[in-house]
């Protein structure tokens, strides 16, 4: 593998889910005009490979997370700032942004409304506003696995499990967001193999590796995580065709809701 390749987007490259959702976030977005200003916000998981490739469509990016543990890795490969937002306070005026994405934050909050709150003031009128979230049903069969193996809400770092599209689309509507359309991604499949890395990473690896890990951390998102665990990512990476063709049997399931929603909205006049 190439040595010039920054050591996050070898990660991002060796994904499931996250390649899928950037996969769903182009669909939505679209062409970006070059003057439009784009707001990315995340909440801890992050290591800046989404920031990357979603800079790639074009626009002005900003980019803010709610926790500061993987700030310093975000700024490494974007060369540029991360600020450290609140929940209750993004650090942005009124009415800034054409475009903005909320990236698997809500399900962290105790309250998301006061955040969902924020997001609508610092949108343009007419501005489109992205939000994925897991899926907060927990009828559905992996989350119950979750469940028996020990990989609860608290694992992941969430105050619940997460949001269903209903869920979602009513605290956007809230807070003067129209939602125009939505849909899920990660079926039974993916999210089962999802699962066996988490597995592995918070129940074995991250206790035995050197590299400090944070509550919540389910998969390495500093260097020094990724550092402590590195034979086990080279055989990782060589098992990954495998991982990513099994990952496409969902395409057998595809009349059932995915494990991640998406919801697609418009900031209304207030």
């Amino acid at each position: 593998m190439n040595e010039d390749i920054p050591w996050q987007l070898k990660m991002f490259k060796k994904t499931l889910k996250k390649k899928m959702r950037l996969k769903e976030l182009y669909n939505y977005l679209g062409n970006i005009d070059a003057e439009e200003k784009c707001l990315l916000v995340t909440c801890g998981d992050n290591n800046g490979a989404i920031n990357y490739y979603l800079r790639e469509l074009g626009g002005q990016w900003t980019f803010a997370d709610l926790e500061d543990v993987c700030i310093a890795e975000m700024q490494e490969l974007l060369d540029q700032d991360v600020a450290l937002g609140e929940a209750d306070r993004l650090p942005y005026s009124d009415g800034e942004f054409d475009r903005i994405i909320t990236i698997d934050v809500h399900e962290h909050l105790d309250d998301p409304n006061p955040f969902s709150h924020e997001v609508s003031r610092v949108a343009k009128q007419g501005a489109q506003i992205i939000c994925t979230v897991p899926n907060g049903d927990e009828s559905k069969i992996v989350v119950k696995l979750k469940h028996a193996v020990g990989m609860t809400k608290d694992e992941y770092g969430h105050a619940r499990v997460g949001l269903t599209v209903t869920e979602l689309e009513d605290i956007m509507r809230n807070t003067d967001v129209k939602p125009l359309r939505s849909s899920t991604f990660s079926r039974f499949f993916t999210e089962l193999l999802e699962l066996t890395i988490n597995l592995l990473y918070v129940k074995f690896l991250a206790k035995r590796g050197k590299a400090k890990v944070e509550k919540g951390q389910i998969a390495p998102a500093t260097e020094d995580q990724l550092r402590s665990v590195k034979k086990t990512f080279k055989i990782y990476s060589l098992i990954y065709p495998i991982y990513w063709l099994i990952s496409q049997l969902d395409k057998l399931v595809f009349f059932t809701e995915g494990y991640v929603v998406v919801v697609n909205g418009e900031k209304r006049a207030t």
